[in-house]
């Protein structure tokens, strides 16, 4: 367990099993205040430690500059988990290691991937987009003249749609947060609206929908509709200040707020403009929804309400018992979000959580809790609500509704049983 543990007098408790008021992690200075009353800290009185020593890194000249940062050695545990399907090399996924991150930046580096083929090596000179089909005009575009075009940047998640989906099994996988969860990360995109672009193109009266296709060898290709498209979809060029990686869709990908990331075309080379829907592979044999009737839906874009408690989670342990800080991440493809509630006694009494600022629409919202743990076994659990009203249902109530075939968009809370021990392993509760 890496976080923090708080010497505290007798905070107020607002919910079983020992969860205590959020004021502690209000962002408002007032509400630090108060925390501070409370005795939240963690330092110890300076005069109960030995002199501060002189460590050896002081006494010796530090390491040269490098022309590209990377992570200190100390940090090396901290990557990505990836596995490939069998036979192939590049056909699979990687997962953003969330027990180890905090505030709600992915690094571009542990940013979650899912390819169908590999990682294409794309020459940017020779890589050119085109939009056509329904079009007064049909244009071609070069990273170069598209960059020239007014950019806009969004702090957004983007999540896979098959992400919690381990879930589904009859048993609880004993794995990391990152196992279940981990097809989420949120980044600060930057693009031209592709609004702009399609007006440029002059979009016919009948166009209803826009195929996108990217440029790895899997051709991966996606319907759009229009709304969607002259809503909030931007051609990304542009992922936390820096081009795109290779892994995330270099040098430009589409990118849809709050809609399943398969949708989100990396590799981007063509933007059809249609009057219907294609019925590709990802849209109809993938990607979509099994009822427990036999029936699928199709076209279920949007990402639901969900949370996650990041720490404690599976795979981490508690030390003495004390007072702690619950962490983890919420988000809808909804908006923002409104509330995280958390419960420590498995559901049957929640108290809310603090968000960390800033509350962002289609963004990762941190929340955080403090929590009195007393050494006695402990089911752990967060309910996320967005601005729509939507809440995040139980795994019982979903399974209830949906089936357990659905595969895709499973957005039930998580359950993580603390053991007297201090262990902490997935559970269904």
């Amino acid at each position: 367990m890496t976080e923090p543990r708080f010497l505290s007098p007798q905070p107020e408790q607002v919910a079983g099993n020992g969860l205590l008021h959020r004021r502690a992690f209000l962002t408002t200075s007032a509400a630090l205040t108060g925390a501070a009353g409370l005795g939240f800290m963690t330092a110890r009185p300076a005069a109960a430690q030995a002199p501060l020593e002189v460590p050896e890194w002081m006494k010796v000249p530090g390491a040269p500059m490098s022309g590209y940062g990377a992570p200190s050695r100390h940090e090396e545990q901290v990557q990505r988990r990836f596995s490939s399907s069998p036979g192939t090399v590049g056909s699979g996924v990687s997962r953003t290691p969330l027990e180890h991150l905090e505030g709600i930046i992915t690094p571009s580096g542990l940013h979650f991937e899912r390819h169908h083929n590999g990682i294409p090596g794309i020459d940017p000179d020779r890589h050119r987009l085109l939009i056509h089909g329904l079009v007064a005009r049909p244009l071609m575009f070069d990273l170069e003249s598209l960059s020239r075009y007014p950019l806009v940047s969004r702090i957004q998640f983007l999540e896979c749609s098959g992400n919690g989906r381990a879930n589904d099994a009859p048993e609880p996988p004993q794995v990391a947060v990152s196992e279940i969860h981990g097809l989420v990360s949120c980044s600060d995109w930057t693009g031209v609206p592709l609004s702009v672009l399609l007006d440029e193109a002059g979009v016919e009266p009948e166009a209803r929908w826009i195929v996108a296709e990217g440029a790895d060898s899997a051709a991966m290709t996606r319907s759009v509709p229009m709304a969607k498209a002259l809503d909030d979809a931007i051609i990304a060029l542009y992922q936390n200040g820096e081009r795109l990686r290779p892994d995330n869709g270099y040098p430009m990908r589409l990118f849809l707020p709050g809609y399943e990331g398969n949708m989100s075309i990396k590799w981007l080379r063509r933007i059809e403009v249609t009057a219907a829907p294609m019925m590709t592979r990802e849209e109809t044999s993938k990607y979509t929804d099994l009822l427990p009737d036999g029936r699928a839906l199709q076209f279920t874009f949007q990402m639901g309400v969900k949370s996650v408690i990041t720490s404690p989670s599976g795979g981490l342990e508690m030390q003495d018992p004390g007072l702690y800080q619950i962490s983890g991440i919420a988000w809808s493809g909804a908006g923002r979000i409104r509330r995280v509630e958390v419960s420590a006694d498995g559901g049957q009494s929640w108290a809310e959580a603090a968000l960390t600022d800033p509350v962002l629409p289609l963004s990762l919202t941190r929340f955080r809790m403090p929590w009195r743990w007393d050494g006695g076994p402990a089911v752990l659990q967060s309910r996320a609500t967005d601005e729509s009203g939507a809440v995040q249902p139980t795994r019982t109530a979903l399974h209830a509704e949906l089936g357990t075939n659905f595969n895709y968009h499973h957005n039930a809370i998580q359950s993580w049983l603390v053991s007297a021990a201090g262990t902490v392993s997935n559970v269904y509760a």
